[in-house]
């Protein structure tokens, strides 16, 4: 039986960190070690943790703020068993995983794996809305954790993430704190010739945001950080990854139509409503309630407009700084 060494970064959100190792003391497979490697919070976790010291192999470690990939780092060094997994703190995680993953990775052997996210039927609204949006079709959704990877080769992501020890030892983990960390990291892995692949019933529950204010301000992050990958790997910035901003573009623009050419305006907002028509249709029908279809089509414009406005922003901070970028890590705070 594989050895799995659970890594955890926290930063000054004990309470999501309490239902996740809720959720990782009910596993049909329990993990070999659980670290929870606290990143310099002032609200810290270790009392949580020691609420589950009788009920998990739970080790907690406080450490200055770094940001999260050399957090997790910190973490691989101090863990011990076969296979290191990697959550993040707002995920709470399904009783089969780690038994879908072991008997997975028994049949079709795997240097690194990533699995997918769900929303949980116990997920507000906001928060189903939210999970339909970062995985729809429509949306920037199927690059993340899909079935069909956008690109060929599987990328996994750290939200939901898992590696050999020998892929540590020898790709050395994350060399940047963030923006874009696990981009950088899973394109490493797969150079230095480790196979990688997505595990399907590998999922977990991503609470996300809670608020879209939270979740714009959370994919702004995420488009600075496709520029940011471009800065390491400029062959990793492809055509698809542009459609954000210029969906962003394209709302932006509606109200100088108006003003230029009413056929012009109309068409653009014929192209817009039969976008919402399809996220509305087609989250209704997967999530089974109008009200969360309703709150998709608002979800898909912050993920795009939070996205593409990111994007934009980072893409002019490397036209006119065009050096290589290295972080300090100094004062990281996690994307909310």
């Amino acid at each position: 039986m594989i050895r799995f060494s659970v890594i955890i970064p926290i930063f000054n959100r004990p309470d999501e960190l309490r239902e996740l190792l809720d959720s990782l003391t009910k596993q049909t497979v329990l993990p070999y070690e659980v670290l929870i490697i606290e990143d310099g919070s002032v609200n810290k976790s270790d009392g949580v943790v020691a609420e589950f010291a009788e009920r998990l192999p739970v080790r907690y470690e406080f450490k200055p703020n770094s940001g999260q990939g050399f957090t997790r780092n910190y973490g691989f060094e101090r863990a011990t068993g076969d296979y290191l997994v990697i959550f993040d703190s707002d995920a709470i995680i399904p009783s089969h995983y780690f038994e879908t993953v072991a008997r997975c990775l028994a049949q079709n052997p795997l240097d690194a794996y990533g699995g997918p996210d769900a929303a949980h039927p116990n997920f507000t609204d906001i928060q189903k809305a939210i999970s339909y949006s970062m995985t729809s079709p429509f949306t920037t959704g199927g690059i993340r954790g899909s079935k069909k990877n956008l690109g060929g080769t599987f990328h996994p992501r750290s939200f939901n993430m898992g590696l050999s020890r020998k892929v540590w030892e020898t790709v050395g983990g994350y060399r940047i704190s963030r923006m874009g960390e696990d981009i950088e990291f899973a394109i490493r892995i797969i150079e230095n010739g480790f196979r990688t692949g997505l595990i399907p019933d590998a999922f977990i529950y991503h609470k996300r945001r809670t608020s879209f204010k939270q979740f714009f301000r959370q994919l702004q992050f995420f488009g600075r950080a496709r520029i940011n990958i471009s800065r390491f790997y400029p062959a990793e910035l492809k055509a698809v990854h542009w459609f954000p901003a210029l969906f962003t573009a394209g709302l932006a623009s509606v109200p100088i139509w108006a003003m230029v050419s009413p056929i012009l305006f109309a068409c653009a907002i014929g192209v817009f409503s039969v976008f919402s028509i399809l996220v509305l249709v087609d989250a209704t029908r997967k999530e089974k309630s109008l009200q969360v279809g309703m709150l998709s089509m608002v979800a898909a414009f912050v993920q795009l407009t939070g996205y593409g406005t990111g994007f934009v922003q980072e893409a002019i901070k490397r036209w006119r700084e065009p050096r290589d970028f290295r972080e300090t890590g100094v004062d990281v705070e996690y994307p909310s």
